[in-house]
């Protein structure tokens, strides 16, 4: 009888422990569930985006193909910087004092709206990280909820096994004894059988603020995303192969690898809404995705070095 009582003291211990974890893990959710990544100045961006006519925007700027690259020219005209360049062009005809004046002031005019393009792409691959981060933390603690969960259910499984077991050594009757045996274990293999929940405990997890429905959608809904950066998402010539868009060819990875290429599901997937309950895949698969736009976002920072490389040959 005294074994009986010991393992039950220790397993009212090691319950109420897994209790106060749970408690801990809950309030840490609580704090993680509404955005804290978003700026808190929301800044009102013109809907109005540079013109998807590469090839007519080429065409007409021909002369600056043996200085720059096609890249550089739309995003010059993305700008609205090629009329400078085309005054520094013809200034740099005339070697006078003044000329050389004009030819810097134009170049620092250029340089200003550079400027703002680099901060803007900064600012939105700074706040791909932060979510990214923030969706890794609350899928790390749904990871906790459902190990302490199948912890428990395994120590109520072993706990049902001594009690059964101990219980059949104290009872004399063999057929009490057999009963207990079988009983204790049905239970413990119950117990067992529960802790194969493929998909786990779910959370509620709020993103009103949804970067990722925009990238999904092909379509700037909302004050999200510069007009600038969404160019560069969306004109094909700034794609490896230029045949689809960084978020065409982005899509088509997440749609492969994330949903199993069903479209319908990943349509009606938490991901791309304004929040609600999540499991463990789909916050995981959530902080991948926004790994990857942040890693797509950085990446444009190369075009705008070449940029800046032409803009330096042209002035020297």
């Amino acid at each position: 009888m005294r074994k009986l009582f010991y393992l039950f003291a220790v397993f009212s211990l090691l319950t109420s422990c897994v209790s106060k974890k749970n408690q801990v893990i809950k309030q840490n959710i609580l704090t993680l569930k509404d955005s804290y990544c978003k700026a808190p100045f929301q800044y009102n961006y013109t809907n109005k985006l540079p013109s998807y006519n590469s090839d007519s925007i080429l065409t007409a700027n021909k002369e600056l193909k043996g200085m720059f690259s096609d890249q550089s020219i739309l995003i010059l005209n993305a700008l609205d910087n090629l009329d400078e360049v085309h005054d520094i062009i013809e200034l740099k005809k005339d070697t006078s004092l003044s000329s050389q004046v004009k030819v810097l002031q134009l170049k620092t005019k250029i340089n200003s709206k550079i400027t703002i393009a680099l901060t803007e792409l900064d600012a939105v691959a700074a706040e791909f990280d932060c979510e990214g981060e923030r969706v890794a933390q609350i899928g790390n603690y749904v990871d906790n909820l459902n190990d302490s969960r199948n912890n428990k259910l395994i120590l109520y499984s072993i706990a049902a096994g001594a009690a059964a077991s101990i219980a059949g050594g104290i009872v004399k009757d063999n057929s009490w004894s057999n009963a207990i045996d079988i009983s204790g274990g049905v239970l413990g293999a119950g117990f067992g059988l529960a802790t194969l929940n493929p998909k786990g405990k779910k959370v509620e997890f709020i993103h009103q603020r949804n970067l990722l429905r925009d990238i999904w959608r092909e379509k700037l809904e909302s004050p999200n995303f510069p007009p600038f950066i969404w160019y560069m998402y969306t004109e094909k010539k700034f794609s490896n192969k230029e045949e689809h868009s960084i978020i065409q060819n982005m899509k088509e990875r997440w749609l492969h690898y994330q949903f199993d290429d069903s479209r319908q599901e990943a349509d009606a997937s938490v991901i791309f809404s304004d929040g609600g309950f999540y499991r463990s895949d789909d916050l995981h698969n959530r902080a991948a995705m926004l790994n990857q736009m942040q890693s797509a976002t950085r990446t444009i920072n190369q075009n705008i070095n070449y940029l800046l490389l032409d803009l330096d040959k042209l002035i020297l």
